[in-house]
């Protein structure tokens, strides 16, 4: 794209506009890491707006701190696309376009004269990125929500006590991997665009997403033909990698390796247990983990968890204390890793978590504060009846707000 509705960004996605037909999570949170690393995101609403900006409490102000944590950097557009009027607007914006992304049931763009084969006839170079629940063909009509695949996946079914009632996560865990699965297509479709011309569909479903997700348990039934059950806090293959009690709180002890072992056994002051045949090697210690669990929790009891966790950290074996949010945002901190980062000025300053990547060259950028429902409609609008000059991806030079 030559130029955009609002100027340049920085990052190394500068220069791509994305049109954002999604709401609630998965969409929104993929469109958000891509205008921390410069593009530039147009999201487009309902006349009544995104639905999580009525998911409250907790809220800052009188916005929804959900709202809030997944839509910065972008600007937002309402239209009625049921009003040909609108809908064509928002044809407009997917013909200039170098990223679309929606997540509507699948087939639910077609009447708007949105769907893939439309707007790849007016934008064949279109990148067109699709999340659904459960896929475009047989479950096209099953509505797709992180805890309906959480139950379905069978992630339900490994959390929680061995003797009480699945639970769900504490997060909507698929949302958010969907959301990265579909950042990542997009990319190796741009990546394809930049060698061939040609845009794609990029096809996202939270299902595909959680089996991918659930890794060794996904694998333990596809290559080792076994359904794991709910352990609790405990891994099927390696021990000790779970909460064990200290003085005072839990201590989470990840001594995943024989190496690690040793070394934990050291600090305990137990350095023959690391020697004996029924714990000198993981499978042996996971075997007869009801054997040495007895024994680290007596050597555990002397000291308190945090004393713990700077003793064993000291010599390299993984471990933690059980935090609340609060706290991993203070350890963060304590490790230099700056997790807040202020988006917008004055009133309209609002604290949001960092990118997750580090980029030496290309850092990521933070722009522009969650949008007002249609703050940039007028703009956008004006921008959009303008001519389009010879790439459909280009659009009158504007000056950033940000």
């Amino acid at each position: 794209m030559e130029d955009s509705p609002a100027g340049a960004g920085t990052g190394p996605l500068s220069g791509l506009l994305v049109a954002d037909f999604s709401r609630v999570l998965a969409g929104p949170y993929a469109t958000m890491l891509l205008a921390d690393l410069g593009a530039e995101v147009v999201k487009v609403e309902g006349p009544q707006g995104d639905e999580t900006r009525t998911w409250m409490p907790p809220v800052r102000g009188e916005t929804s701190t959900y709202y809030l944590g997944v839509n910065r950097g972008k600007r937002s557009i309402a239209l009625d696309l049921r009003d040909e009027a609108d809908a064509q607007v928002g044809r407009e914006l997917a013909a200039r376009a170098d990223v679309l992304i929606e997540n509507f049931k699948p087939g639910g763009l077609a009447k708007y004269g949105l769907d893939y084969e439309t707007v790849r006839a007016l934008n064949p170079g279109l990148v067109y990125a699709s999340i659904t629940g459960f896929g475009s063909g047989a479950g096209s009509h099953v509505p797709g929500y992180d805890l309906m695949v959480q139950a379905i996946s069978g992630l339900m079914s490994l959390t929680g006590d061995p003797a009480g009632p699945p639970y769900r996560a504490g997060i909507s865990v698929f949302d958010v991997m969907a959301g990265n699965h579909a950042v990542i297509g997009i990319l190796a479709a741009l990546r394809h665009r930049d060698a061939t011309g040609a845009g794609q569909l990029v096809e996202v479903n939270l299902l595909s997403s959680a089996l991918t997700g659930l890794v060794n348990h996904s694998s333990a039934y596809v290559a080792g033909g076994v359904v794991p059950y709910r352990m609790g806090n405990a891994h099927p293959s390696v021990f000790p990698y779970e909460p064990l009690p200290t003085a005072d709180d839990d201590l989470i002890v990840a001594a995943a390796n024989d190496g690690q072992f040793r070394k934990l056994c050291n600090v305990l002051a137990i350095p023959e247990i690391a020697e004996d045949p029924r714990f000198s090697h993981n499978a042996d210690r996971t075997r007869n983990r009801e054997e040495l669990r007895p024994i680290l929790v007596e050597r555990l009891a002397a000291r308190s968890a945090v004393d713990w966790f700077e003793a064993l950290t000291a010599v390299g074996v993984p471990c933690g204390p059980i935090s609340t949010i609060d706290g991993g945002f203070a350890m963060a901190e304590r490790f230099g890793l700056d997790p807040v980062v202020e988006v917008g000025e004055g009133d309209r300053a609002v604290p949001t978590t960092r990118h997750p990547l580090r980029l030496s060259a290309t850092p990521a950028s933070y722009r522009l504060p969650p949008p007002e429902l249609d703050e940039h409609g007028t703009e956008l609008r004006a921008w959009l009846s303008t001519p389009r000059s010879d790439s459909p991806r280009s659009g009158p030079q504007g000056k950033d707000d940000a």
